[in-house]
């Protein structure tokens, strides 16, 4: 009875390394990339130019709770989610 726990446990392994390389290589990977990203969208301020992941360029002019309005021309603000920045172009220098 030794041995069959020993083979199943011999046949666990490989599995057992799939899960180790998937999580070195795809999870912790794109964990660190989502604690950045929050950090980032933390630290954003007035004047903050940003770029939202559909491409709109703006510059932040209010920040609410959930949500920032931008400025994307002359006249022209749009309420967005601070989820929906994709990166900052030039923060503003204090």
């Amino acid at each position: 009875m030794g041995q069959t726990q020993g083979a199943g446990l011999i046949q666990l392994l490989p599995l057992i390394f799939l899960f180790v390389v998937f999580y070195f290589l795809l999870i912790r990977p794109q964990r660190k990339k989502q604690i950045e990203h929050q950090k980032m969208i933390e630290s954003l301020k007035k004047n903050d130019e940003v770029v939202t992941v559909g491409g709109i360029h703006g510059t932040i002019i209010n920040v609410k709770e959930k949500t920032f309005v931008i400025r994307v021309d002359d006249n022209v603000k749009i309420e967005i989610d601070k989820s929906s920045i994709a990166y900052v172009k030039k923060q503003r220098k204090e």
